[in-house]
């Protein structure tokens, strides 16, 4: 119908005005590119993150416009009477009216029911470019040209207003997305498209429920049998819930020979030059660009999720909570809670009850601060740990990282040791230790030493920042701005050009408290002269990132955010008491030795025995001169209003009962 052909021209609009509003430019506009979900509702997908180069690799994008991608033969025909170096370095803006040519073909092709070879589409761009004078209407030249001209002529008035409003011949002429989107031949269907409404960012002080409409009958909201609720959640929610319940995308892939392994000596080349130019050779198809759309199947996780109502994914906030830490999820999840951490996280109905709470937590950051704090000591669910830790650190995003985005890709700074630290750290980890990983690292440990002249880099930050870039990989801004906050906290003046005096006073606290809690264990390692300055100062430098790797590392965290800055020595001490009958058999040089290759530890039983060491611990023992001063006093309650979306503002100090 004429109303299905206009609804599928506006929203084709509408995702490229916003992707052209925010700069970016589909190099790839193609039919095939335009995908209809069963509402039959329009989306536009392939490379708009990536672009490939010359040499067939794909690189981030940080101008999609660069580069020539996709099918040019759909935007018109001045991309053929334009190509040439210029063309390739044109402005978004300059590309707008090539995108709306496509939206005429694309109209054109759904009216006329005829599939167009881009062999006879790009022989009509190239008769339009011989008879440049002489085309003054496209669509009737297109019509004869298919011996479709019957149906053309039986179309609605406004789809030929349409047509003839895309197909125009000369770029200049044609209109903008903006104008055409507010053209009076949408009027019968863009009242059916409301506004689009940026949803608040996490961390935002924008009102969630401005646009809100619920039912009349609050009751029938979760009561509907065929609702849908999992597609109401993020693709990445989605796509983390598939891969528990079985999921496995290379395989998916390799199923549909995208990928295909080789023999590795079928993947030499055939001639090798000194230089390193290698011949003989076809390119691997996973190098080259490659916008093949496989669909993975949700069978498996929605049987898997057969028992879930539709209350899990509206849980409530607001109950009556005791002071011990429990979870809100459903009560048939309390024998789940009760099992091993690293069961819990591999529990799909489980994770998926965690994740809408937490969701529903840290959009309420940081009115719900404290109730974060609660079902953090619970667990966190690993799919929000990144903006988990942040809202435990009270990171302030909303007025952090508008700015910090930018400045991130500005800093050039040579930090010699920074570059020699960066190709070492955490290099079994394939995330960190790509090509991508290292840039990402040197951005943000460059962005760190230039915003604290104050402090300096000391060798094993780059192993402190490890985890926080891992878990914002896409998000540098947050990594930076969570190390930012990490540091003051657990290490404060650790960074200083002079720290000895820090350092040293901190080892003297944990040798008390080894002695307070294991005299036995204290004698002995002084008897022997095995001081933690021989041992102790890699682990809290890097808050034992150097000595775990990173998915001990993130459980060990979890907790250590609950803490205050003296829960590191309860956790070293924990790790010597689960090496205690080692240490109390050997002499000095077997010590040695044992810690120059740490024996695998217990990362659950640490954290189960450093939370008791915390609690039995006095104030007083943890005492330290060079610790963070405590702050002031929120004054901000009579300046920055009632509703602030400063953490600051909300319980300086949320009650942990560690």
């Amino acid at each position: 119908s004429s109303s299905k052909i206009l609804c599928i021209a506006y929203e084709v609009l509408e995702g490229l005005q916003y992707m052209n509003k925010h700069g970016m430019v589909h190099r790839a506009l193609s039919p095939c590119n335009v995908l209809l979900d069963r509402k039959v509702q329009e989306s536009t997908c392939s490379p708009w993150e990536a672009h490939a180069r010359a040499d067939g690799c794909l690189k981030e994008a940080v101008k999609p416009w660069e580069a020539h991608v996709g099918a040019e033969s759909w935007l018109g025909p001045a991309t053929h009477a334009e190509r040439s170096p210029c063309w390739s370095r044109a402005s978004w803006q300059e590309l707008w009216p090539h995108q709306v040519f496509f939206i005429g073909v694309e109209v054109y092709l759904i009216c006329c029911l005829i599939g167009i070879s881009f062999f006879i589409i790009f022989n009509f761009l190239l008769f339009c470019l011989f008879f440049k004078g002489c085309v003054d209407d496209i669509v009737t030249v297109l019509a004869e040209e298919h011996g479709c001209l019957d149906i053309i002529k039986d179309l609605p008035e406004n789809i030929i207003a349409l047509l003839k409003k895309c197909l125009t011949f000369q770029p200049s002429k044609r209109q903008v997305f903006k104008e055409l989107l507010h053209d009076s031949l949408f009027s019968e269907v863009s009242s059916l498209y409301p506004p689009f409404h940026k949803p608040a960012g996490l961390f935002s002080s924008s009102p969630r429920c401005a646009n809100l409409t619920l039912p009349e009958d609050i009751s029938q909201l979760c009561k509907d049998e065929d609702s849908d609720y999992l597609a109401e959640r993020s693709i990445e929610e989605v796509y983390y819930l598939w891969c528990l319940a079985g999921g496995d995308l290379e395989k998916e892939l390799a199923n549909k020979e995208i990928i295909r392994s080789k023999p590795p000596v079928c993947t030499l080349p055939n001639f090798l030059l000194e230089d390193g130019e290698s011949f003989g050779q076809g390119r691997d198809r996973s190098s080259l660009l490659d916008d093949t759309i496989v669909t993975l199947s949700l069978c498996q996780l929605r049987n898997r999720l057969k028992d879930v109502g539709g209350e899990a994914f509206y849980p409530l906030l607001e109950d009556a909570q005791s002071a011990l830490p429990h979870s809100n999820s459903s009560n048939e999840l309390s024998a789940a809670a009760s099992l091993p951490l690293i069961i819990r996280e591999r529990d799909t109905e489980y994770q998926l009850n965690r994740i809408v709470l937490f969701d529903r937590l840290l959009k309420a950051y940081p009115y719900k601060k404290n109730q974060i704090w609660k079902e953090a000591r619970v667990d966190i669910p690993p799919l929000l740990r990144g903006i988990t830790w942040a809202a435990l650190l009270g990171v302030e995003i909303a007025v952090v990282l508008p700015h910090l985005s930018q400045f991130l890709f500005v800093i050039c700074l040579a930090v010699v040791q920074i570059e020699v630290d960066i190709p070492r750290c955490h290099q079994y980890d394939e995330l960190l230790s790509s090509p991508e990983g290292h840039a990402k690292f040197r951005r943000v440990l460059k962005a760190w030493v230039v915003s604290h002249p104050d402090l300096v880099y000391w060798q094993g930050l780059d192993s402190l920042c490890a985890p926080f870039l891992y878990l914002n990989f896409n998000n540098e801004a947050l990594a930076y701005a969570c190390m930012s906050a990490f540091i003051p906290k657990y290490l404060y003046n650790f960074f200083l050009k002079d720290n000895s005096h820090v350092i040293q006073e901190y080892l003297t606290v944990f040798s008390q408290m080894i002695a307070f809690h294991d005299p036995e264990l204290s004698n002995h390692l002084n008897e022997i002269g095995f001081i933690p300055d021989l041992y102790a100062i890699p682990w809290f430098l890097t808050m034992f990132t150097h000595v775990f790797p990173l998915h001990k590392i993130f459980h060990l965290w979890d907790t250590l955010l609950l803490g205050n800055s003296s829960f590191p020595f309860c956790i070293g001490v924990a790790i010597l008491q689960q090496l205690r009958d080692r240490l109390l058999a050997n002499g000095f040089n077997e010590c040695i030795l044992l810690f120059s290759d740490l024996p695998e530890i217990d990362i659950e039983r640490c954290v189960r025995e450093s939370i008791n060491l915390f609690r039995w611990t006095p104030k007083s023992a943890t005492y330290r001169q060079y610790a963070q001063p405590p702050r002031q006093a929120s004054e901000s309650n009579g300046t920055r209003g009632s509703m602030s979306c400063f953490s600051a503002d909300y319980q300086e100090a949320p009650r942990s009962d560690l």
